[in-house]
């Protein structure tokens, strides 16, 4: 254990070391640099209390309340009495493990950080004098704090870590210093979640059989190989986000919905977008628009004969549908005979976590970062941006599993999926950040694109909504303001489980659940308490919908066939291409 120990704090100093240099000899950047807008949001937040003591008092009183408690409940643990906990810790996934509650030592310290977790929380939720949006900061970034100090994260106060460590000599640590090493390769720490090296595109996720019929610079357009004998007469296109990659919709076999809607008889299209760099920063929100989905459009057409189609959109793939339909609608092309949205927002008023992190003076931060980095956004900065908005499962799960336990994490198909992250150019970003966002442009009716006014209420084609319950990126009471922007008829559905849990449900795993309610009150909390809860995948439900909007049967259509001739094998070339920054 000595020589373990030892060792592993030789590779720690070593690698701290290494990531204190810099190529240009300048020293890294430092944590209060990186901290800037918690730091700065927090003062704000006590500062309120400076002002009125009084409510400061009040707080103080309640702290050495909860801690008076904490020692009574310490005295007696340590004598050996039995005492109801003051919170329980099984309910925190954190502190499951029987150690944290055998021992009294530990038990005490669970105890200790959760009561003051709950009071400092509640410090800044209740602060006043806060604009709303820095109030918004000021709680995202206390939760991010009480997060990173549990106990659980660090080597001494976490039983578990300290009983491996003892089992295994410290080996654990050397491995651990070995996986933290790995993840710093390349010069940026990109946490592993998964093993990288279970999965393939192409081998063993994305596998759904069909062919690349088309592309441009900014996509490649993938026409999938029917599983029936004959099909809906309308094809159905696949807009999915840019952010990620599109497969989120053709994982395994079992997950896929793409096969799922191609076995149900529909001549599935999707857009695999590319995974750009420096060579296309110039590529605006309207590039993406004319070159993604118009061009789809007219790609769809020739490898099929068919001009009407169905559409879906996919979180930011699905606000660049809505703002395509607008643009459309104001050019008067009728193409498109029903759209679905997945997960997606139109008006952004009440966007979620995503918000804290958008306002000028954030945006200004990220557009110089994408200048220094010529004219590209890093995959890394959204992929880490994501991983805050759940850091005990997506940061600190994996802090103690890779780095205290020394573990290897397990294949996990959507965790793989998650890692494969995307660049994004500038102007396409400033303009999507700025427009949504900030100005909240596409539900204002102020957006323009190609010299069009965008106008919502004039895309009058069925619209079907999807959102899940517990979605932080998308929450659904925000993707519900929707419904009274569009013009035509309009179904709004609701999942159970969250932003991808939520969409990718196929109905054999028979899990989670979905809410309807054919009324549109005004507010998503009337609609939810009419509304009727169905068990399992809102897949069916929606297929029901779509089949009465897909035209005569027709017999099943071969990638190739058409006036298109196939380009390659899907998923493609564009999807393979994997961002190092």
């Amino acid at each position: 254990m000595g020589e373990n120990l030892l060792k592993a704090a030789i590779d720690f100093m070593e690698l701290m070391a290494e990531r204190g240099r810099t190529e240009d000899g300048k020293p890294p950047q430092s944590v209060m640099d990186i901290l800037g807008p918690a730091s700065a949001a927090l003062a704000e937040a006590f500062k309120s209390y400076t002002v009125e003591t009084a409510r400061w008092a009040i707080a103080e009183e309640q702290l050495r309340h909860d801690f008076s408690d904490v020692s009574e409940y310490a005295l007696k643990r340590m004598v050996g009495l039995a005492d109801t906990p003051l919170i329980d810790t099984s309910k925190d996934k954190r502190f499951r493990h029987p150690a944290w509650r055998e021992t009294p030592l530990f038990d005490i310290l669970a105890q200790s950080y959760l009561l003051f977790s709950q009071w400092f929380i509640s410090v800044v939720d209740a602060a006043e004098g806060l604009n709303p949006h820095r109030h918004d900061i000021a709680r995202f970034y206390a939760r991010q704090i009480v997060d990173a100090l549990s106990p659980s994260n660090f080597l001494f106060t976490n039983p578990e870590v300290l009983r491996a460590t003892v089992e295994t000599n410290g080996k654990n640590l050397v491995d651990g210093l070995q996986n933290l090493r790995a993840d710093f390769a390349n010069g940026n720490w990109r946490l592993t979640q998964t093993d990288m090296d279970a999965f393939e595109i192409g081998r063993n996720i994305a596998t759904t059989p069909g062919k690349v019929v088309y592309q441009n610079d900014l996509m490649q357009l993938i026409q999938y190989d029917p599983a029936t004998e004959e099909v809906h007469q309308r094809p159905l296109v696949i807009v999915p986000p840019w952010i990620n990659k599109y497969y989120i919709l053709d994982l395994t076999e079992e997950k896929s919905f793409i096969k799922w809607a191609i076995s149900k008889g529909y001549t599935v299209f999707v857009i695999s977008w590319v995974n750009p760099d420096k060579s296309l920063s110039h590529k605006t929100f309207e590039d993406y628009m004319r070159e993604g989905i118009l061009e789809a459009l007219d790609a769809v057409e020739k490898a099929t004969g068919e001009r009407d189609v169905n559409m879906i959109g996919y979180c930011i793939g699905g606000t660049l549908l809505s703002a395509t339909l607008a643009y459309m609608a104001a050019k008067k092309d009728k193409r498109v005979k029903s759209a679905t949205f997945f997960a997606t927002q139109t008006d952004f008023t009440e966007a979620g976590d995503l918000k804290v992190f958008i306002d000028e003076t954030q945006i200004d931060t990220v557009n110089n970062l994408m200048g220094e980095r010529g004219g590209i956004l890093p995959a890394s900065v959204m992929a880490h941006t994501f991983n805050l908005l759940r850091p005990n499962d997506l940061i600190w799960n994996y802090v103690v599993g890779n780095y205290l336990m020394g573990r290897t994490p397990q294949p996990f198909d959507l965790l793989f999926w998650n890692a494969d992250a995307t660049r994004m150019p500038q102007k396409m970003h400033l303009f999507y950040l700025s427009e949504c966002y900030l100005k909240n442009g596409l539900a204002e009716g102020s957006m323009e694109l190609g010299g069009e006014k965008l106008d919502l209420s004039k895309v009058t084609c069925p619209v079907y909504l999807q959102s899940s319950r517990g979605d932080h990126i998308a929450p659904y009471k925000s993707v519900y303001k929707s419904v009274h922007l569009f013009g035509g008829k309009v179904t709004f559905t609701l999942a159970g489980s969250g932003h991808i849990a939520g969409v990718i449900n196929p109905p054999a795993a028979k899990k989670y659940q979905y809410w309807a309610n054919a009324e549109l009150p005004e507010t998503a909390d009337e609609w939810l308490a009419g509304a009727t809860e169905h068990k399992g995948s809102w897949w069916p439900d929606w297929e029901r919908w779509l089949r009465k909007k897909s035209g005569k049967k027709v017999p099943a259509r071969i990638p190739g066939d058409g006036a298109l001739k196939v380009i390659e094998e899907a998923p493609g070339s564009y999807v393979r291409v994997h961002a190092k920054d």
